[in-house]
């Protein structure tokens, strides 16, 4: 009885957890389609370009489409008692994708933070969306 309580209770709480491994993961395939799309002259453009509804239409999507993937495949539908933290998973993929395009966008001198924030925040929503879909695939690679 005692064993089953330890295991079960051990299982609960891997269940729970975000640990570095997690967090690599999501960072690792968060920089595997943000490099490559960051160096796109059409994402830069369509960072400038492209209309606030637009733009919170895209942010929409990405975060449905990380719902549903860690709904299915990191949860594997089972977050009847883990909804917090499957909601935190998609907020921690979205924010570590977000800070992974910041870092590249940087360092390609196309995030322009002090002369043009707005460019800078609507091309990191534009490249966010797919690099965060490589995030939580990657991350779901090992899971429950």
């Amino acid at each position: 009885m005692v064993v089953k309580w330890l295991l079960a209770s051990r299982e609960q709480k891997m269940k729970f957890s975000f640990n570095m491994e997690d967090a690599s993961q999501v960072f690792v395939g968060a920089f595997a389609l943000a490099v490559p799309i960051s160096f796109s002259e059409e994402a830069w453009r369509l960072g400038q370009t492209l209309p606030f509804l637009n733009l919170m239409m895209l942010f929409t999507l990405s975060a449905l489409f990380l719902g549903i993937f860690t709904y299915q495949s990191v949860f594997q539908k089972d977050i009847k008692a883990r909804l917090a933290v499957f909601i935190f998973r998609i907020i921690i993929a979205y924010l570590m994708t977000a800070l992974v395009v910041c870092l590249v966008l940087l360092c390609l001198d196309k995030l322009p933070l002090i002369t043009d924030p707005i460019t800078s925040f609507k091309r990191v929503i534009v490249i966010t969306m797919p690099a965060s879909m490589g995030a939580i695939v990657v991350d779901s690679f090992d899971k429950e």
